[in-house]
């Protein structure tokens, strides 16, 4: 590492249905880690788990070509930091001690806690959310449990079980009805960028939904679908102290904010600010910011709400603790929005890793009794 600067490995990639979103994310975050103030090192992690290093990781990720990249390995050993070169069947080579590891990794193993675990055991810092938060914001089932706790409006859902699906689906779609008259939403607890989302405008939808979330994750979310309404977003950045960014508003281009609309066809349009009143925005903002501190979220999260559009009345619906950060994603742009540009936004993120490390290691983990 050259001296005076910090040392952060970008991990991107994953074993998720989001890998492809994650590397787009990944392409803008490298963009702007400014030279003079960084050594970088690219981590690219395949479908099946496989972390690889080496020279331009994402290019050869983004082209299917990964033979001349090497694995390597995180040791969960506080005494052992840094990345190691795989040698051989069973040879360690240790390469470089890390300072900061930035995970641009969306949906599971990745942003439902399970990474963070392994940087916990490793004492190491690390981008965004600890092990409670990404696991609380990654379940879609288990946030909204929180939110009602916590007196934050929610949109009516049920989580049900890929098991109750396979064994039962006529009972599966007679409770799903009782929630409220169609539309209804079909998702994936534990996914986002609307990966294996569906609008059900009826029975045979529902079923087709129901099957589709199924095949991503054991746990299928259906929720309410709400009529007429705004979708809008708002970032949210810090540890303890944690602050919002002005609103936006999606304006999708399909029938909901879809995975292509987002990041294939690009054709759904932002409104920054959002068009709302005073008080509406303020709520919005508030409603963030102590969903963001229910959870112990830290570093960053964007949140998204659904507005009525005759009554402005709001519900909250997913906090994501690592939004996407193409070029043309919502959490970046509310903050250059709100004063804080891209590079400076991704300065901050660092910043605040390396705050949340330093207040972690005044915890004491060794108890000595006085009798």
């Amino acid at each position: 590492m050259t001296e005076n600067k910090l040392h952060v490995a970008v991990l991107f990639g994953g074993r998720s249905g989001e890998h492809e979103v994650s590397l787009m994310s990944a392409r803008s975050v490298l963009s702007v880690l400014d030279p003079a103030k960084y050594d970088v090192t690219q981590i690219g992690i395949t479908h099946e788990g496989t972390w690889l290093t080496g020279e331009d990781v994402l290019g050869a990720f983004e082209n299917n070509k990964t033979d001349g990249l090497v694995p390597v390995v995180v040791f969960p050993d506080p005494s052992e930091k840094g990345i190691y070169i795989l040698e051989g069947v069973s040879g360690l080579k240790k390469w470089i001690n890390i300072d900061v590891f930035f995970p641009v990794l969306h949906g599971t193993f990745g942003e439902d806690g399970t990474l963070q675990g392994l940087f916990e055991l490793a004492d190491v810092a690390y981008i965004g959310a600890g092990v409670v938060g990404s696991s609380v914001g990654m379940d879609k089932g288990v946030f909204k449990d929180v939110m009602i706790a916590n007196q934050i409006p929610v949109v009516d859902t049920m989580v049900v079980l890929r098991a109750e699906i396979e064994t039962d689906m006529s009972a599966v779609i007679g409770q799903a009805e009782k929630i409220g008259e169609y539309p209804l939403f079909t998702k994936p607890a534990n996914l986002g960028s609307s990966v294996g989302v569906t609008k059900c405008s009826n029975r045979s939808d529902l079923q087709e939904g129901l099957m589709e979330a199924a095949s991503f994750d054991r746990r299928i979310l259906i929720q309410k679908g709400i009529k007429n309404v705004r979708e809008i977003e708002v970032s949210v950045l810090g540890n303890d102290a944690p602050v919002a960014s002005v609103p936006g508003e999606v304006l999708p281009s399909r029938e909901f904010y879809s995975y292509e609309s987002k990041y294939l066809d690009g054709t759904s349009g932002l409104d920054i600010p959002a068009k709302l009143p005073a008080d509406v925005a303020e709520e919005i903002c508030e409603y963030a910011v102590r969903a963001y501190k229910a959870i112990d979220c830290a570093g960053m999260a964007r949140v998204d709400f659904f507005v009525e559009k005759d009554t402005n009345r709001v519900y909250l619906n997913e906090l994501n603790t690592i939004p996407g950060f193409t070029k043309i994603s919502m959490y970046p742009k509310l903050w250059e929005a709100s004063g804080l540009p891209y590079n400076k936004l991704v300065d901050r993120l660092i910043e605040l890793a390396m705050e949340r490390k330093a207040e972690r290691d005044r915890t004491s983990h060794i108890f000595r009794s006085n009798s």
